[in-house]
């Protein structure tokens, strides 16, 4: 059997894609910073690697290895508190990504799959969907680490002769989501009004089983070697709209309110928020035909239905933990 290494496997993406991995016939090594018996186990076998940065030693987790997908890294906070972020994002999310590289090109492995980020194109888009073809243009740490793992990542592939592949998702949504998106399920299952349905934008996102289905393709098909794939359902709604949508998920009316869009950058700004807000009222839309195009991709959910089983997840596991009743 192929055997694939998928770092960060017990993360959001990694539980789903090890999953779909194994499924399809993959023998998957799980590797995860420290183990924790409470869960339920990983692919076929689980090895511990600690920290990730460039000093990493990945020793016990490359024997064997034919494939790695790499989802390890210090993901996007929104409210950083870190006195030097980008100091820190460069030491798991390129020190981490190099490191792994040049081991892995070592030890033969014969293809890295590398989880980046559309941040690496940009924050907004402006009547045009961004493209693999775009010069990137990161305005954050974050984003700006993604890039420069990636361009690490080919230099080591063209030194080494390891093939390289690059996934850059927009949002991911799905159960066991976290971040924003939680935050948005919290609010409209409270049915906490939000002052939204005057934003008229468009966004791109992706559904957690889409994109991990997208990743078991790059894993090993022949046209990824060297190919870089923006990923996302294809489809581009409203904030609003999508707001609506994870209400009809979860069997709650979405309270919007009309609020004038200048109005609430004015406040954001004033408050130091004036991110947040732009994420919620801008445009960000990615074409991702290149992989439908180039492998093949056929995305085996639509949008109401990943929304359908990330609301049983909030209903079942989030929601009554909290103490939210129904």
């Amino acid at each position: 059997m192929t055997k694939v290494l998928v770092t960060g496997a017990d993360g959001f993406v990694g539980r789903e894609a090890t999953a779909a991995l194994c499924q399809a016939g993959y023998e998957v090594r799980a590797a995860v910073r420290r183990p924790d018996p409470s869960r339920e186990a990983l692919g076929s076998e689980t090895v511990a690697v600690g920290d990730i940065s460039a000093g990493t030693d990945w020793t016990a987790a490359l024997p064997g290895v034919d494939l790695i997908l790499h989802l390890a890294g210090r993901a996007h906070i929104t409210r950083d508190r870190s006195p030097d972020p980008l100091a820190d994002f460069r030491t798991v999310n390129v020190g981490g990504t190099t490191g792994l590289a040049r081991q892995a090109a070592r030890c033969r492995v014969h293809r890295l799959v590398y989880v980046s980020s559309v941040k690496v194109n940009g924050e907004l888009t402006n009547g045009r969907a961004f493209t693999e073809d775009d010069l990137p243009d990161p305005r954050d740490a974050y984003g700006l680490s993604k890039w420069e793992a990636e361009r690490a990542l080919w230099r080591i592939a063209s030194d080494t002769g390891i093939e390289a592949v690059v996934v850059r998702p927009v949002l991911v949504y799905g159960p066991r989501v976290r971040g924003n998106f939680l935050s948005l399920l919290n609010f409209v299952y409270r049915g906490i009004p939000l002052p939204l349905a005057s934003v008229e934008n468009r966004r791109s996102m992706v559904a957690l089983r889409n994109l991990t289905h997208l990743l078991v393709s790059t894993v090993q098909h022949p046209a990824a070697a060297g190919e870089t794939f923006l990923a996302s359902d294809g489809e581009n709604d409203s904030t609003e709209g999508w707001i609506r949508r994870v209400g009809a998920a979860l069997g709650r009316p979405a309270r919007l309110f009309p609020f004038p869009v200048p109005g609430m950058r004015f406040a954001a700004r004033v408050l130091g928020r004036l991110g947040a807000v732009e994420r919620l009222c801008g445009s960000l839309q990615v074409d991702s035909s290149k992989a439908v195009r180039q492998l093949g991709w056929n995305r085996p959910v639509s949008v109401n239905e990943e929304l359908r089983r990330t609301a049983v997840w909030y209903l079942s596991a989030f929601a009554r933990r909290e103490g939210i009743s129904a």
